[in-house]
């Protein structure tokens, strides 16, 4: 339990909104009132179980609607060309600027045509990505929100993505306020709208922007599209052309979203960051004509979707984005057919109807539509018989006059999409990389080398059970997600303090410097590669190290990084100590699972980013704390916060 729910269930708050009839049945006023409000807030609203309600169920979504425009006013936004693009952006994914697929670390440059690339085969495709920045390495130092979107060669990145027809959004920390500050957020945000071409912002933890925010955003980009994380107040859907319906809990029988019903060219992208079915969020996303967020990594953690679930979603794009117009535009008919556990709205424009089923069960369903004309969308069905995959959907569509231009492009995009039954969860594990130096790299003369080797503290080979006090993260620890299809972690399961064990094993013995390497030593690194140095103090630890360059230096004085278990050892050693200001080390205990890289880091630093619990864990740190650092590159892991010291093997 945690914090008085179960976190494998939703919260009372995530829970779908009754639509209320009174007890003889007639219908209750939505037009003002306590009930009027109550919808207003909602998140999706309950859908009946009984079809016999159907009629006064669909009178009082009208009645609360036109009553909520009559309230707040009907939206204009969407009127604007330059907004026009938001109500087409049905596949988001969010991705750290560092994952594996994004960036090329042996080449240390961004690869946004392989991401998008692996998108297309495996989901249908990306309709906008966010380019997540910050989070959760930002409060290891002084660096602010702004800074790490200050990566070479991230604009080319967006551009590309625009030559590839991926619309760009960026991200804003409102919480970000215990780091150097700068210029107002407002301004610093439109400012790197401006920089890097961005299409819209995503609005970490908000719901909803400042109207000032919104102002100076429009003047950076018109038409730029805000997205809230949640759920969105009605009279903002206004301003605010997108949404997350995130841990949004769907009545039995698939509801319908408040959002979305107010303003149908309001996007709304469905997202349960830690789950592994997404039946549900697709199904719902399918039946009001919204999107979904593909989130396979969060902050560091691997949450990938399973084959039947991607291939759902394969089989509804190439509706949601040819058909869109009907989506927008047509008269929509929630709940159309309502025969449990089957499912479909109707959306009619121009003569012609579209229809989009649903399965909720476990096993294939026929459909008969009823009336002639009906042409199945996806291949195998026919007019008479259209078959719904168990937890997936199908769509079929019947044409009286001349039938949409795009629709045989949609019937050729899904002639090979077929359903997939596999639900089995796509591990992966995290792995300890090792590293190697170049055979021709420099090496120190050998007095220097044995001038640092002088000061160290022996750590014997053997087995060692060794205990790690870290912090509950978003990123996990060292393998496997934190949290397994629950609704939203919060404290104590969240940013509380834990203790885990573990085995270390020492073959041979070894030796670790007993104190970090000082700025003098690294100078004279730096003086033999020709390089500057910044800082010659022999006292001072040399920080604003990158980690390919402390590895760099580790061989050159013929040593390389310690493990963070044989830091951890070493720690315990008479004759460890630790340079001031002291700062975190870096160790040689680098991870990967094929989509984020971390290093393990040892010892704390004086540094300490007050005011979010959403920033790095600050402050100097006992031996036995370690740190999950997620990697980043092109220089950005170099910080004022991170030193490091040498391990030689006893033998060197």
């Amino acid at each position: 339990m945690s914090s008085g729910f179960d976190p494998l269930h939703p919260r009372e708050l995530d829970r779908p909104t009754i639509v209320p009839l009174r007890e003889d049945g007639s219908l209750v006023d939505l037009t003002s009132g306590a009930a009027a409000l109550t919808m207003d807030d909602g998140k999706i609203f309950i859908a009946p179980n009984d079809p016999a309600e159907l009629d006064d169920w669909r009178a009082q979504l009208a009645s609360w609607r036109e009553g909520a425009r009559a309230r707040h006013g009907v939206p204009t936004r969407y009127d604007d060309l330059a907004s026009a693009w938001a109500s087409r952006c049905f596949t988001v994914a969010q991705v750290w600027l560092w994952d594996e697929l994004f960036f090329d670390f042996d080449a240390q440059e961004f690869t946004p045509e392989r991401f998008v690339a692996d998108a297309r085969e495996r989901f249908g495709g990306l309709d906008g990505i966010v380019l997540w920045h910050a989070y959760p390495v930002i409060g290891i130092d002084d660096r602010n929100q702004w800074d790490f979107y200050d990566a070479p060669g991230l604009a080319a990145a967006a551009d590309a993505l625009h030559e590839m027809g991926v619309s760009v959004f960026v991200d804003y920390n409102p919480w970000d306020t215990g780091t150097r500050r700068a210029g107002d957020d407002a301004a610093e945000l439109a400012a790197t709208v401006r920089r890097l071409g961005a299409d819209g912002i995503f609005l970490d933890t908000l719901k909803k922007a400042d109207p000032e925010m919104v102002a100076a955003l429009d003047a950076a980009r018109p038409g730029i599209g805000l997205e809230g994380e949640s759920k969105l107040a009605t009279e903002r859907i206004a301003d605010h052309t997108l949404s997350w319906a995130q841990w949004f809990a769907d009545s039995e029988v698939p509801g319908v979203l408040r959002a979305h019903w107010f303003e149908r060219r309001h996007m709304q992208h469905h997202i349960r960051r830690w789950h592994r079915d997404h039946s549900e969020e697709l199904r719902s996303a399918w039946l009001n004509g919204v999107g979904v967020m593909v989130w396979e990594v969060v902050f560091g953690v691997w949450v990938g979707w399973n084959g039947r679930d991607s291939a759902t979603l394969r089989r509804m794009l190439p509706v949601q984005r040819g058909l869109h117009r009907m989506l927008i535009e047509g008269e929509w008919t929630p709940l159309a057919v309502h025969r449990a556990p089957l499912f479909g709205s109707t959306f009619e424009l121009d003569g012609s109807t579209l229809l989009l089923l649903a399965n909720t069960s476990d096993s294939d369903l026929v459909y008969e539509p009823e009336g002639a004309g009906w042409r199945p969308l996806h291949a195998g069905d026919t007019a008479v018989v259209i078959t719904v995959p168990a937890q997936g959907v199908a769509a079929a569509i019947r044409v009286t006059g001349v039938a949409p231009p795009e629709l045989d492009t949609v019937r050729a995009a899904l002639a090979a999409e077929m359903p997939r039954s596999d639900v089995s969860f796509p591990h992966r594990r995290a792995r300890r990389l090792s590293w190697t130096p170049a055979a021709a790299s420099p090496r120190a003369s050998q007095d220097i080398r044995e001038s640092i080797a002088a000061h160290t503290v022996a750590v014997a080979a053997g087995e060692y059970v060794l205990t790690v006090r870290y912090r509950a993260r978003e990123t996990g620890m060292y393998d496997g997600a934190p949290y397994v299809d629950e609704w939203k972690p919060l404290p104590p399961r969240l940013h509380d303090q834990r203790t885990l064990e573990r085995v270390a094993e020492l073959v041979s013995p070894v030796r670790v410097g007993a104190s970090e390497v000082s700025e003098y030593d690294y100078a004279l690194f730096l003086d033999a590669i020709g390089e500057p140095a910044a800082g010659r103090d022999p006292e001072r630890p040399a920080s604003g190290v990158t980690f390919a360059r402390a590895r760099e230096y580790a061989a050159w004085v013929g040593g390389r990084l310690p493990s963070e278990d044989e830091w951890q050892l070493a720690a315990t050693q008479l004759g460890f100590s630790r340079r001031t200001p002291e700062v975190w080390n870096w160790t040689e205990s680098e991870h990967s699972d094929g989509r984020t890289r971390f290093v393990m880091l040892k010892g704390g630093s004086v540094h300490e980013s007050a005011g979010s619990d959403w920033y790095v864990d600050g402050g100097v740190r006992e031996p036995e704390f370690a740190l999950k650092f997620l990697l980043p590159g092109l220089g950005q892991d170099a910080s004022p916060s991170i030193g490091f010291r040498v391990c030689w093997e006893a033998s060197a």
